[in-house]
């Protein structure tokens, strides 16, 4: 079975920037436990900028351009050392790819991408996704890894789709405002009533949210992999997800 596990920057990170270690290292045993049992996961990793953000000493997410681009370069390096760390203790060997929305849209770099991407699964590696912010413009951006972490799943013809966010699921209204709200365990059909419940944008560190999840449902579920949006405060609920049970929000696939 082929996963693709998608981590928010809040899941990854504390309110300030700075690493979640706990959680980090939590999720790398967990998921390292999963390939052990002959699972293939591909890890859609936010947290760039907002470990550059941390890393640098930043008040607040930068809002131009220029400086974006400066933290996701120094926060890059930092993710991608502490993956290896962690992963390498559990005798698993990780590869980044960085790619933007030319990579996924144009036939041959698609083509390319999707070549290194299965050649690494066969060698056994951990693959280690995220937009290459450091170059990403207006022009070549996905926006968000929602939406990436669709692209990659349909990409690698996943079986599943995972959003680990910091929030349970999908629910009825907004359950900070509403105390009446309720958890939807199973979407059938994107119809206007759910994306009507798509709320604003997400944590101050992200750039995520439920309109961007809702949007990488469609294009997951379109392409015939099942997603789920689940909590990612409590990696451990990957145990349950892979051996197929619903811990949080499941979008059934279209089949045919």
């Amino acid at each position: 079975m082929k996963i693709v596990i998608k981590v928010g920057t809040s899941t990854l990170a504390h309110a300030g920037g700075h690493l979640n270690i706990r959680r980090v290292e939590e999720l790398c045993k967990v998921m390292s436990d999963l390939k052990n049992a002959g699972y293939e996961l591909i890890l859609v990793s936010s947290g760039a900028i907002g470990m550059g953000v941390g890393k640098l000493s930043l008040k607040e997410r930068p809002a131009d351009m220029p400086t974006k681009q400066a933290a996701a370069a120094v926060g890059q390096c930092e993710l991608m050392y502490t993956y290896d760390r962690l992963f390498s203790e559990y005798n698993h060997t990780v590869a980044q790819i960085l790619i933007t929305a030319a990579d996924v849209n144009h036939g041959e770099r698609h083509e390319n991408f999707r070549n290194t991407l299965n050649r690494l699964l066969e060698l056994g590696v951990l693959p280690i996704i995220n937009e290459n912010d450091s170059i990403a413009t207006e022009e070549i951006v996905i926006g968000d890894n929602d939406t990436l972490a669709a692209m990659v799943a349909v990409s690698a013809e996943a079986d599943l789709l995972i959003l680990l966010s910091d929030i349970d699921g999908l629910y009825t209204a907004d359950p900070h405002k509403d105390p009446d709200a309720k958890l939807i365990e199973t979407v059938t059909e994107l119809n206007d009533e759910i994306l009507a419940l798509a709320g604003g944008k997400g944590s101050d560190l992200g750039t995520g949210g439920m309109k961007t999840k809702l949007t990488a449902a469609g294009i997951a579920t379109e392409a015939g992999c099942d997603m789920i949006i689940t909590n990612g405060a409590s990696p451990s609920c990957l145990y349950d997800l892979a051996e197929g049970k619903t811990v949080g929000t499941r979008f059934v696939a279209k089949k045919g």
